[in-house]
């Protein structure tokens, strides 16, 4: 259930060159784990940290290739919820591996629902730590799983990706910190169009455009965008818009920031849809070699009165290096608590527990009452 409802607002982190969305399937499986056996903060924050590491160079080493058909969350995701659950279950090397073995045989996850507005996307992240959670508990118990997985010649590479990079699974392993790469969301919507948007909010600002002054928005995007955005063309669902650049772009155009209210209002809106319908992606050369490792944002405006302007923003807004402070990220906590029907005081009192589980001696139920 955590690992459904906390994916479905599309304001989950992600790690951009694993394009990979690492909370929803780790805490949830880690948490309900920690609580389970009583572990400490600190066990369940290691952990979790294992779990982001996994998750990342899994999704690195399955590459631009597997994205495409593949959602990277639903794959690697597996495994990383197994690998967070079998931290806190003490498993041995060998015990590992075979949680390894039976989570990527159950790794799953297809694009093809967005063409339908299906509901799927958080079924795979429902899958991915209930999977990943079963592997890690079966080997504790030893049920045995596949010895080479990730590489064998029947494996989740030969499988699942056309350009799998061994190299990546190990990339600076103890020194390069992964988890510390992972982006916050900013927009409630699909992290493709996150650039785009800062991008074009840019321009408007600089040159004191409205959203009635846009006659014509052209996104210049990398290949990733193209193949998950290009399907949705005419939304039909809230949930389906946030993955449409243009109505992205229109609800940002015209409230400065495209969130959770902004979609349920205004997303399928006519004026909304009558703006996202100028609003197109073309396949640009510069952003896509920067891709996955960085996301640049690039857009061309004409006016209605046929002036043009380009905008470019190099890291969006909640990526590592423009990251968001502590009491933004506090803020946005409240917001989707509130969304969800949760009372403010009762956010404040799990934020607090949140923040100090460094220092928990056991993990409790974060939202019961102090």
């Amino acid at each position: 259930v955590n690992a459904a409802a906390s994916h479905i607002a599309e304001q989950d982190d992600v790690h951009n060159g694993s394009v990979f969305h690492p909370a929803t399937v780790v805490f949830s499986a880690a948490l309900a784990t920690a609580q389970a056996l009583g572990a400490s903060g600190k066990q369940l924050l290691a952990a979790s940290v294992a779990g982001y590491e996994v998750g990342i160079r899994v999704g690195e080493f399955l590459g631009r290739s597997h994205y495409k058909v593949f959602h990277t969350t639903g794959t690697a995701g597996t495994l990383a919820a197994a690998a967070a659950v079998g931290n806190l279950l003490g498993l041995d090397a060998r015990q590992m591996q075979h949680a390894f073995g039976s989570a990527g045989t159950q790794a799953a996850g297809l694009w093809e629902f967005l063409r339908t507005a299906a509901d799927s996307k958080q079924l795979h992240t429902a899958h991915a730590a209930s999977a990943g959670l079963l592997s890690a508990w079966l080997a504790r118990d030893g049920f045995t799983g596949a010895a080479e997985i990730l590489e064998g010649p029947q494996g989740m590479a030969v499988g699942m990706s056309s350009e799998a990079d061994g190299t990546r699974l190990t990339d600076g392993l103890g020194t390069r910190w992964a988890t510390a790469e992972t982006s916050f969301k900013w927009h409630a919507s699909c992290r493709h169009t996150h650039p785009a948007a800062d991008a074009l909010l840019s321009v408007m600002q600089t040159q004191r455009l409205s959203a009635a002054d846009l006659g014509r928005v052209v996104t210049h995007v990398h290949q990733g965008a193209i193949d998950v955005l290009g399907p949705v063309v005419n939304p039909v669902t809230v949930h389906q818009s946030k993955f449409s650049m243009g109505t992205v772009l229109a609800l940002a155009a015209a409230h400065g920031h495209a969130g959770l209210t902004e979609f349920d209002r205004d997303a399928l809106a006519a004026s909304t849809q009558a703006l996202a319908r100028r609003v197109e992606m073309v396949l640009d050369d510069e952003v896509d070699a920067a891709y996955p490792r960085r996301w640049i944002g690039k857009v061309t405006v004409e006016t209605t009165d046929g002036r043009r302007f380009s905008g470019r923003v190099d890291e969006p807004k909640g990526d590592p290096g423009n990251t968001l402070s502590r009491e933004e990220i506090d803020a946005k906590a409240l917001r989707l608590a509130a969304y969800g029907g949760a009372e403010a005081s009762a956010t404040q009192a799990a934020l607090a527990r949140v923040w100090g589980l460094a220092t928990a001696t056991r993990v409790g139920a974060l939202l019961e009452p102090a």
